[in-house]
């Protein structure tokens, strides 16, 4: 059997696994270890890829990005930050019609951006906004689906895990990702707004004529600078730093760790109990992340000996589809993907495969990576798997709200998701502006 062969039957293979249920970051192992075994015939060198791996990934500078941000989001997220943001952004809506859903659309972004965790943006949002939006009139069917797409921006806005997770694949500066990553994540959140808006007036079944928010408290304007500050002087710190290279990624992730512990101290809402916790659940997702690198590590490297890749692209020039025919595959694999598989792991399967492929083209990575982002998190709003859903489902607690109910709400954002991809891969400008 050729090395080829060999590479094109692991990727059976992990399918095969990952479609039975184990989880990807020991499909990747399991196959990467046989098929380089397989094609070396050495069961001592497959020992040494895994051992390289491992040191390639703990010594990778920017590995220190994922657990200082992601015990960034913990901490905001266990102070009631969301819940801030959700008063600031409805205090400026509730004159539009539709302004809740606006709202939700609004503080998820502001949410996003000190988080980066869609599924931490889904669980809190369902808690909070979705009770009141049912309560002013809108069907529950869409203020489930407002929830499930706003959150999706929390891998869009940076800080993104999924960001991170492409910059170390693709060996790109993780600070260049993050703000190539905002104005698409503005513009995603601008077109939601913009779609709420348009069926407030048109749709009456999913917003009621005679929805209000006269039940919902103004804030005063002690209320809006106590609860709006610290969220922009927290933004603005860590975003502003990485933007005006005062700090590096790692520096801003660490920074804005400290802010968050700082805020949380200042409003005392962050107890010994509540940080313990914090550290816990930050520690289990950063080992988590470990894991799927590591395995993502040894994937490319089979893939390399296997000559896949290669032949892949030798398989597209003479196919002559060009770069967007080859894109456009790309992206529609992508998205058929995220129907079964986690974000997480569509990027680590398929990144190292293209990347070979589009290196003739000197296309720009950073770019690349955001409409990657853009296609991958469409899978988080689809069926069956649709895991930004599921989060609600099992966060809601309303019983008369069903599953299909909230992926059938979140559908026409689904095409705006893939409106705003269009838009981006027409306008690669909006990536690059702020570069």
């Amino acid at each position: 059997m050729t090395p080829f062969e060999i590479g094109v039957l692991s990727l059976f293979a992990m399918g095969v696994l990952v479609f039975f249920g184990m989880y990807i970051a020991i499909a990747l192992t399991i196959v990467s270890f046989v098929g380089v075994w397989a094609i070396k015939g050495n069961l001592a060198l497959s020992g040494l890829l895994l051992a390289m791996a491992v040191n390639d990934t703990l010594s990778n500078y920017y590995f220190g990005v994922v657990p200082l941000f992601v015990l960034m989001g913990f901490i905001v997220s266990q102070t009631g930050i969301g819940k801030d943001a959700y008063d600031v952004a409805n205090a400026g809506f509730r004159k539009i019609k539709g302004g809740l859903g606006v709202g939700t659309v609004g503080a998820n972004a502001i949410f996003a951006a000190i988080t980066g965790i869609s599924i931490a943006s889904a669980a809190v949002f369902t808690r909070i906004a979705v009770p009141q939006m049912i309560r002013h009139g809108y069907a529950p069917r869409f203020a489930v689906g407002v929830v499930a797409a706003s959150s999706v921006l929390g891998m869009l806005i940076p800080p993104s895990l999924l960001l991170i997770l492409y910059g170390i694949l693709t060996e790109q500066s993780i600070g260049h990702l993050f703000i190539a990553g905002v104005l698409p994540g503005m513009l995603l959140a601008f077109l939601f707004a913009v779609f709420i808006v348009i069926s407030a007036y048109v749709v009456p079944n999913r917003i009621q004529p005679n929805a209000t928010t006269d039940g919902i408290p103004a804030l005063s304007l002690t209320e809006l600078f106590s609860k709006g500050i610290p969220i922009f002087v927290l933004i603005a710190f860590v975003f502003g730093g990485i933007y005006l290279g005062w700090f590096t990624p790692v520096e801003a992730a660490a920074m804005g760790a400290i802010g968050a512990l700082l805020i949380g101290i200042a409003k005392r809402r962050l107890t010994i109990r509540g940080f313990w916790h914090v550290l816990i659940e930050t520690g289990a997702v950063t080992a988590s992340v470990c894991f799927l690198l590591i395995a993502a590590q040894m994937y490319a490297k089979m893939l390399a000996f296997s000559g896949l890749p290669t032949q892949f692209g030798i398989l597209a020039t003479d196919a002559s589809l060009g770069l967007w025919g080859i894109i456009a595959i790309y992206l529609g694999v992508a998205i058929v993907l995220g129907m079964i598989l986690d974000s997480s792991s569509i990027l680590l399967i398929l990144v190292p495969l293209i990347l070979p492929v589009l290196q003739p083209y000197n296309i720009d990575l950073v770019w690349f990576g955001i409409v990657t982002i853009i296609a991958v998190e469409i899978g988080l709003l689809t069926p069956p798997f649709g895991l930004s859903v599921y989060v609600i489902k099992s966060t809601l607690n309303d019983d008369s709200i069903g599953l299909w109910d909230i992926f059938a709400g979140a559908l026409p954002f689904v095409g705006i998701m893939l409106v705003a991809l269009l838009i981006v891969l027409a306008f690669p400008a909006i990536t690059t502006a702020l570069l």
